[in-house]
């Protein structure tokens, strides 16, 4: 088993730190196609599933939180939930009721960037066209 992507320092809830780990799947790979096919989202279900159970033995010491999305854009809903409540967080810590608006722009923007690295690696150096 490999570590999770993140943890936090400090308390997330229940006085135990915070976890996560980020999955952003495509939707045309072989093994989310089955499951991408049946509804919106689902292919990000599947990852976040996945992920809750290859690290089903930190939740005693951690707060674990899988973090899951589409490259096309839907989340699954256990990350849309999350993303809704660190969202709360930060406004209310900062003040400021638009850092919400402002951190879910820019984890949209991030997936947007890992899409775009995505798609040019599926193109071989011979598809290229020297310029």
């Amino acid at each position: 088993m490999g570590s999770p992507d993140g943890c936090t320092l400090i308390p997330w809830r229940g006085g135990r730190p915070l976890a996560w780990d980020v999955r952003v799947c495509t939707t045309v790979a072989a093994s989310y196609v089955t499951a991408a096919s049946q509804s919106a989202g689902a292919a990000a279900e599947q990852a976040a599933d996945r992920k809750s159970l290859k690290y089903a033995e930190l939740s005693a010491a951690d707060e674990f939180q899988s973090v899951a999305a589409e490259t096309h854009g839907p989340m699954d809903e256990a990350t849309i939930s999350f993303i809704s409540e660190l969202e709360r967080k930060i406004t209310e810590y900062s003040g400021d009721p638009f850092d919400s608006c402002y951190f879910f722009q820019r984890a949209s923007v991030l997936i947007q960037q890992y899409y775009s690295i995505f798609f040019r690696e599926t193109f071989t150096a011979e598809d290229e066209i020297d310029t």
